[in-house]
C-alpha cells in the first residue's frame, strides 16, 4: 500500500496543503500511511492565511521538524512519496545542498537516495538564479518541481478550486487516482 509524507513549510500558500489533505482524506483507500510534518512557521502562516488551526483536526500523525524517529527518516520506512507543499526556497536550497538538518530535509534526502518520488511545490515569485539552480539540482537528483501555479481551464470559481488545480496535478504526479478536470474530455 502507498505511504506518503507531506511536509508543510512556512512559505505562503496554506490553502495548498489544506486542499491536499482534504483530498487525501477522500481517497484514503489509496494509501496506508500518511505522516505530516509542519514547521512552526507553517503553523503561524496557516493561522494567518486561513484563520484557523484545522491542521490539528486531520486524522494523521503530526511530526515536528526535530522528530528523527519518524518512520520516513529512514529508507527502511519504505515511504513511496514525499510532497513538500508549499516548499519554501530555504527548504529547497537545503535539499539541493544535501543539508539534512531537520526532519523535512532528512526525509527528502531519504526519498531521493531511495529513488522514490519527491514533489516540491515551490511557492515563491520571482525566482532568482540561485532558486533556479537549486530546482535544477533537485530535478537532476530525481525530484519533481511543481510550482504552485494554478491553471484556469476548469474555470475555478473559488479560492479552493483554484488551489485544487495545483493539488490535483500534485496528486497525479504522486500516482494517485483522483477525479479531476482533464483537458479535452
Amino acid at each position: 500500500m502507498y505511504k506518503i509524507v507531506v511536509a508543510i513549510t512556512g512559505a505562503s500558500g496554506s490553502i495548498y496543503p489544506k486542499v491536499l489533505l482534504d483530498k487525501l482524506m477522500v481517497i484514503k483507500e489509496q494509501w496506508s500511511d500518511l505522516g505530516v510534518i509542519l514547521t512552526d512557521n507553517a503553523k503561524e502562516i496557516w493561522k494567518t492565511e486561513l484563520d484557523n488551526d484545522d491542521y490539528k483536526n486531520y486524522p494523521v500523525k503530526l511530526y515536528t521538524q526535530q522528530d528523527f524517529m519518524a518512520p520516513f527518516a529512514s529508507g527502511s520506512g519504505q515511504y513511496n512519496c514525499m510532497i513538500i507543499i508549499p516548499c519554501s526556497m530555504g527548504t529547497l536550497g537545503r535539499i539541493a545542498g544535501g543539508i539534512s538538518n531537520d526532519l523535512i530535509t532528512r526525509s527528502a534526502d531519504v526519498i531521493l537516495k531511495e529513488r522514490r518520488k519527491l514533489i516540491c511545490v515551490a511557492r515563491d515569485t520571482p525566482y532568482s538564479l540561485i532558486h533556479i539552480r537549486n530546482m535544477e539540482t533537485i530535478t537532476l537528483a530525481g525530484g519533481i518541481i511543481c510550482p504552485a501555479t494554478p491553471s484556469f481551464y476548469s474555470k475555478p470559481k473559488t479560492l479552493e478550486e483554484v488551489a485544487a488545480t495545483v493539488v490535483d496535478r500534485v496528486l497525479d504526479l504522486a500516482g494517485l487516482k483522483i477525479d479531476s478536470f482533464r483537458w479535452g474530455k
